[in-house]
């Protein structure tokens, strides 16, 4: 996995601009004023410790702050910046869990061996699925998610996902055939600011696996 999905990512981290998303919102009344807290600020606000809790997003975190850490100028970067428009579809603690186990065959039981696991893949790679997960310059909230069924929507990695909505339920069609597709468990995460996010219960793919 890690070769394939750093080859499929190279076009896309070999410059720090973040490809825009690409759905377009229908026509509204003006909205007010959106706020600037970043989604980095929301994943932070309970700390940084891994807890035993998998319906968080303690392992999202950690993993920005890796690629950060060893990436200062990463594209990553543009979660900590509030003043711009981003979305991002977070996976939960459970989604990279469930990831391990599909790439080495069993599920740790507590997040931080399920983080080691993660950090097995390299900053790269790491990097190339955070930026799976974003759609920069958009303000995707859930009306306008909820509005995007059957639509494609332009990822800050290059790549892109489909908007699946059946009765209201969303589902995120990413580049792996074989596995059953991340859904949207949690909407609007830091509603009123200029960054979104909804919370999804598998890690989006950026290659057929």
């Amino acid at each position: 996995m890690k070769h394939r999905i750093a080859t499929a990512a190279v076009a896309a981290l070999a410059t720090s601009t973040v490809v825009a998303g690409a759905v377009t919102p229908a026509s509204a009344a003006p909205a007010a004023k959106a706020g600037d807290k970043s989604l980095a600020a929301v994943l932070g606000a309970d700390g940084t410790k891994l807890d035993k809790s998998w319906k968080d997003f303690d392992l999202t975190e950690a993993a920005v702050l890796a690629v950060l850490d060893a990436k200062p100028d990463s594209p990553v970067g543009l979660l900590t910046q509030g003043d711009q428009r981003a979305t991002a579809f977070v996976p939960t603690d459970r989604a990279f869990r469930l990831l391990v186990k599909d790439l080495k065959g069993f599920a740790p039981k507590t997040e931080t061996k399920t983080l080691k696991q993660v950090a097995k893949l390299g900053v790269d790679t790491i990097e190339t699925v955070l930026l799976y997960h974003v759609v920069a310059g958009k303000t995707l909230t859930s009306p306008k998610v909820l509005a995007a069924e059957g639509k494609r929507v332009r990822t800050a990695q290059g790549g892109s996902i489909k908007v699946h909505v059946i009765e209201g339920k969303v589902t995120l069609l990413d580049a792996d055939k074989d596995d059953r597709n991340p859904r949207v468990v949690v909407l609007d995460i830091n509603k009123g600011n200029k960054q979104v996010a909804h919370a999804i219960d598998r890690v989006l793919r950026p290659v057929d696996l």
